[in-house]
């Protein structure tokens, strides 16, 4: 009778531990063919089969449309006469205030027209010294620029020189960033690599073919979806970042599974698994 029990005992067990051998089984080739992140899904800028292919060294033409400015924006307005030039040459300042203005840039992240810029209120006008509100909005710097100079000439009848420039780009990198955040670049303008780069790069499991772009426009908001793993995206209206934009990444469902970001991991968690059922078994003797 306990020979019988011994036996009984024994064919459970093995009944169980291949059941248990068979599961982890197919764990291990469910996760081998879906728990995996393809190198077809983070590499940038593919051929991909449905899109005319661009080749390497292929000239690729664009037309930057020309930035209408919005309200909240900040611009820096620069303003010369003679003397100013006679003065301090055409920076129009002394070299002590560009050093001021320079830690001020370390300190804030780089936005140094913050605090020295004009911002483009609710009514679209920016307030300037002397010449009051002018109106600004939904129109190019350069119009900006000859909007300003026609005011300020009722007050300063010598030469004038005016410089009207964005204060650099702002946007916004939310998601599946290895550095999300609020950015701004000091310069005119930036594509979205970028801008991915300066937040740094996207990580393993970002969504990079669902790119989420929120784009304002004089009328509203609009929100465009982009692949960034499509080489046609630098033919499109969406290559170059505007202020304000706002890019949004979404995670893969390799991050709902659980599983590994590469092949490495996904092995690890299976043996992790396995370690883990002989050592039950094992207590169970």
């Amino acid at each position: 009778m306990l020979k019988f029990a011994q036996f009984l005992r024994e064919k459970i067990k093995n009944y169980y531990m291949r059941n248990i051998l068979k599961g982890l089984s197919f764990a291990l080739v469910f996760f081998m063919a879906f728990g995996c992140i393809s190198n077809e899904k983070i590499i940038y800028l593919q051929n991909l089969e449905e899109n005319t292919p661009i080749e390497d060294d292929e000239l690729i033409t664009y037309k930057i449309p020309e930035y209408k400015l919005q309200y909240n924006d900040i611009i820096d307005v620069n303003i010369q006469t003679v003397d100013d030039m006679t003065q301090f040459g055409f920076n129009n300042k002394p070299p002590q205030t560009n050093s001021q203005m320079g830690n001020v840039s370390a300190q804030s992240g780089g936005d140094i027209y913050y605090m020295t810029g004009y911002s483009v209120d609710e009514n679209g006008n920016i307030r300037l010294p002397i010449v009051g509100e002018v109106y600004v909005r939904d129109k190019t710097l350069d119009e900006a620029r000859i909007d300003v100079e026609q005011k300020l000439r009722e007050y300063v009848k010598s030469e004038l020189y005016v410089k009207v420039k964005l204060g650099g780009v702002r946007y916004s990198a939310l998601g599946e960033f290895r550095r999300p955040g609020k950015y701004v670049v000091l310069q005119d303008r930036m594509t979205i690599f970028e801008a991915i780069a300066n937040a740094g790069d996207l990580t393993t499991v970002a969504k990079r073919d669902e790119v989420l772009l929120i784009r304002q426009y004089p009328e509203g908001t609009r929100l465009h979806r982009i692949n960034l793993l499509d080489r046609q995206i630098v033919a499109s209206p969406y290559y170059f970042i505007q202020p304000n934009d706002q890019l949004y990444i979404e995670p893969m469902k390799v991050r709902e599974t659980g599983t590994g970001e590469n092949t490495a991991q996904t092995l690890a968690l299976v043996f992790a698994g396995i370690s883990s059922v002989a050592l039950i078994l094992n207590l169970l003797k």
